[in-house]
């Protein structure tokens, strides 16, 4: 047992008091895990798209003051009552989605939907009881996706920990709890392209080269990216991407262009946007009879897009994906274990890195556009 078990630890976070406005560091309370429960030690996080999203209250229910930050890495501190998975020590990566290894689709070799700890991006509360383990004079502040990891110590759901090597450095592993996995994930386990094919992307943003990335691991002998900014093409070489089309460059639909570029269409593809032109260019651009198109991005949830049965019929597969098909435990300590074994590249993504008492700079180069991920240092 660690010395702080069983009490009350106080600590540094970034609080969003109110939607867009810079974040401000107070001193918070972090309660004890309760059942089911691990508090953990953050020691890295950084920031995703997501993250912005929640922050600037863009569509969907505004929850303030709050807590954000999902993608990170840290060291258990203590565990709550039941919890048997996890012990003090061990390093972890939380996660904005879960995996209880009870319902029906932790069940299933076919989905990591897990119906008890699903992203919910309403809640600001645990499961256990609806309450906040975060407090700051008696006034609870909310969680976000389960993890709130801008706070020196968070608790979270035991389902939504991936127990992971002690080896793995966990300044460059943390961005591996969301957005590169499910750009991975999203070749890998659910296009699966097979060595010398084709492979389109469409975004080239963190999600999109990462997607790029896994084309690369899988031998993909011709990766092409699309994009509207060409300042991502020269960056996206690195990932593997052998060539570029700017849709503004064509005064045609880009599917045409592609399946111009490919004599008839691309093996698979991947969206990476939640744009619905770009989903149905993706459809559209795959090849008759055996092309897949994968969605990634995550449209408005009142988004329809239309494409013609008969891309259907002639034998084009479109799929969906969650998180990169990942469950959380079970399959993200390997993804860590791609990067040790020196299959996956992970420092490429890592453009910037900022100490927690800058963490506002992270929000400015996002906002800005500028680089991938920005690694923010919870100790400096």
């Amino acid at each position: 047992m660690s010395a702080t078990s069983g009490l009350v630890i106080p600590c540094k976070a970034a609080i969003a008091w109110e939607a867009g406005k810079p974040l401000v560091i107070e001193q918070v309370e972090v309660a004890p895990p309760q059942a089911m429960e691990v508090r953990i030690k953050i020691k890295y996080t950084s920031l995703c798209h997501t993250d912005l999203y929640f922050w600037e209250a863009k569509g969907q229910n505004p929850l303030f003051p709050r807590i954000f930050g999902h993608e990170a890495a840290g060291v258990v501190e203590s565990v709550g009552e039941g919890v048997s998975n996890l012990q003090v020590g061990d390093h972890v990566l939380p996660v904005f989605t879960g995996e209880c290894g009870d319902c029906r689709h932790c069940k299933s070799e076919e989905s990591n939907m897990c119906d008890l700890l699903r992203i919910n991006t309403d809640r600001g509360v645990m499961l256990n009881d609806g309450k906040s383990r975060f407090s700051i004079s008696g006034t609870p502040i909310n969680h976000f996706l389960g993890t709130s990891t801008f706070s020196e110590y968070t608790v979270v759901h035991s389902g939504c920990l991936a127990k992971i090597s002690p080896l793995a450095p966990l300044d460059k592993v943390c961005i591996l709890s969301c957005g590169i996995s499910t750009g991975l994930g999203a070749t890998l386990n659910v296009a699966k392209p097979k060595k010398g094919s084709t492979v389109a992307v469409f975004g080239l943003g963190a999600v999109g080269l990462a997607a790029a990335e896994g084309a690369r691991i899988a031998g993909a002998s011709r990766i092409i990216g699309i994009d509207f900014n060409p300042k991502r093409f020269e960056e996206a070489k690195k990932f593997g991407v052998t060539e570029f089309v700017n849709p503004k460059d064509h005064d045609r639909p880009v599917q045409e262009v592609i399946a111009e570029m490919t004599n008839g269409g691309v093996d698979r593809s991947l969206e990476c946007t939640g744009n619905i032109n770009a989903m149905i260019s993706a459809f559209e651009c795959v090849h008759d009879g055996w092309g897949v198109a994968v969605l990634v991005g995550v449209p408005n949830k009142d988004a329809v897009f239309m494409t013609k049965p008969i891309n259907v019929l002639n034998e084009r597969t479109l799929k969906g994906t969650f998180f990169g098909n990942y469950k959380p435990r079970t399959d993200l300590p390997s993804v860590v274990d791609m990067y040790m074994n020196k299959k996956l590249e992970v420092e490429k993504f890592i453009t910037h890195r900022v100490p927690f008492s800058d963490i506002n700079k992270a929000f400015e180069y996002m906002l800005k556009g500028e680089g991938l991920r920005c690694i923010i240092s919870m100790e400096e």
